[in-house]
């Protein structure tokens, strides 16, 4: 829905909310989808939250308010009563339920698991247990069960009976009596199987695609766009099903690491809350230690320069040449970065391809570099009418620097992968950094060479 869609539901519903037509903002709210509701949600004054929010049918109450951010949770459990928040962590999700719990302070999660079902929130504390970043930390232990032994009509019955509780039925796990995990049977084929009395285990899938309650959620999540899967299932050391990973939660896992690393390629510190629901003092701790560090590692170049103030003044139309030889440097190291994250984050790039990857980014350098040198020795000449040792002297560093920093690009990235260091950390800015104060002692010390200062 769009932003004026929003605003135009938003303010009828405002409209309704003032005259008391009860019934009206009901029905209105009864024909939405949560993720729209919630968008109304957020931006509702905190005392009208609790009149809508009762209003709902308690079914699309807990959706709704599974799509809040945890600020707006925080709002609208303080306007429920026990017996409401009761209603609503009874009809959310383990997986959701426990992600409210992380989120919260520790005075609204004693409320939020003394309302709890005992079964509930044993099963949250089992979840807690696990990293927050693991596979085990984002998985539902709410999924489908059938035994191997099953018959295709004890199956559907036991789907019909307990299906309703269950994230997820379009995949179902077949499992051994110690609940060790043999295999999966979609609901397709349990449907249009026209045996009734055929076994489980005589049309499973034994190749199950799973992970383990350790593994990386991002490493977890790349596993449904590889093998286009709508669930992975999560086991233990043993090999026992403990829970499920849905697409939804891949989803929102990729788009927060996508979120992660662009606030580091930039020099930010990540944060998950909305622009607007910062304050300006935590958009400035975000952004003002980056900012002097970059400033202060900056200073390198300058001291590279003061060193070569002689070199400067003998031949002072090198200066001019500085920024186009540190921008393209730059911007040379940012390609090659931005590129090998990118494979790193999808699997494609490991430790042990480093000298695979470095031979391919140094072929790829001498022919950029190349094209670039030959393209502004010709400028130099005609256009500028720059003696050629000069001219000479810049197109050299220009392939250098290139070179450099396409190497520099691809070595950083890989080794802080290997040593656990956000590889996004070593993006845009700080390898910018680097790469000037390697550009100006490639620069000056070829100038010295052939020019002989």
């Amino acid at each position: 829905m769009s932003d004026t869609a929003i605003q135009t539901l938003k303010n009828m519903l405002a409209h309704l909310d003032d005259a008391k037509k009860y019934q009206s903002l009901r029905d209105v709210m009864e024909t939405l989808n949560a993720p729209d509701l919630a968008a109304v949600f957020e931006d509702l004054p905190q005392e009208k939250m609790p009149v809508l929010f009762r209003l709902m049918p308690k079914d699309l109450a807990a959706e709704v308010f599974a799509e809040l951010s945890p600020e707006t949770q925080e709002a609208l459990i303080q306007g429920l009563s026990d017996r409401e928040l009761k209603l609503v962590i009874d009809e959310l999700f383990v997986d959701d339920a426990t992600d409210l719990v992380e989120e919260m302070p520790a005075s609204v999660v004693k409320r939020i698991l003394a309302q709890a079902a005992p079964d509930t929130r044993k099963m949250i504390n089992e979840l807690l247990k696990y990293p927050e970043d693991s596979a085990g930390g984002v998985m539902t232990t709410e999924f489908m069960e059938l035994r191997p032994d099953m018959t295709v009509r004890q199956a559907m019955d036991a789907i019909r009976k307990n299906g309703i509780d269950k994230e997820t039925i379009n995949n179902c796990y077949v499992t051994n009596a110690d609940r060790t995990l043999v295999g999966v049977v979609s609901l397709r084929s349990l449907v249009l199987e026209k045996d009734e009395d055929r076994r489980i285990d005589d049309f499973m899938d034994t190749n199950v695609v799973s992970v383990t309650t350790s593994t990386d959620q991002e490493q977890t999540s790349h596993l449904f766009e590889k093998y286009g899967l709508l669930a992975v299932p999560v086991v233990d050391g043993e090999k026992r099903l403990v829970g499920i990973v849905t697409v939804d939660d891949a989803i929102s896992i990729l788009q927060d690491e996508a979120d992660e690393d662009i606030a580091k390629m930039s020099a930010m510190a990540p944060t998950d809350k909305p622009y607007f629901r910062r304050s300006m003092w935590d958009l400035y701790k975000s952004r003002a230690p980056w900012l002097l560090f970059l400033m202060v590692s900056a200073t390198f170049s300058s001291m590279v320069i003061r060193s070569y103030e002689d070199a400067l003044a003998a031949v002072t139309v090198l200066t001019a040449y500085i920024p186009m030889l540190t921008d393209t440097g730059g911007n040379a190291g940012s390609q090659s970065t931005s590129t090998i994250i990118r494979g790193i984050a999808l699997g494609e790039i490991h430790g042990r391809d480093l000298p695979r990857v470095l031979w391919r980014e140094f072929r790829i350098a001498i022919l950029c570099g190349g094209t670039l040198a030959i393209c502004n020795f010709v400028k130099l000449l005609v256009f500028d009418h720059i003696a050629v040792p000069v001219a000479a002297v810049v197109c050299l560093t220009l392939v250098l620097t290139v070179l450099i920093s396409q190497l520099l690009g691809t070595l950083l990235p890989v080794t802080a992968n290997r040593i656990g260091i956000d590889p996004a950390v070593m993006a845009s800015p700080l390898i910018t950094t680097i790469v000037d104060t390697t550009t100006l002692l490639v620069y000056f010390n070829i100038a010295r060479v052939i020019l002989h200062l």
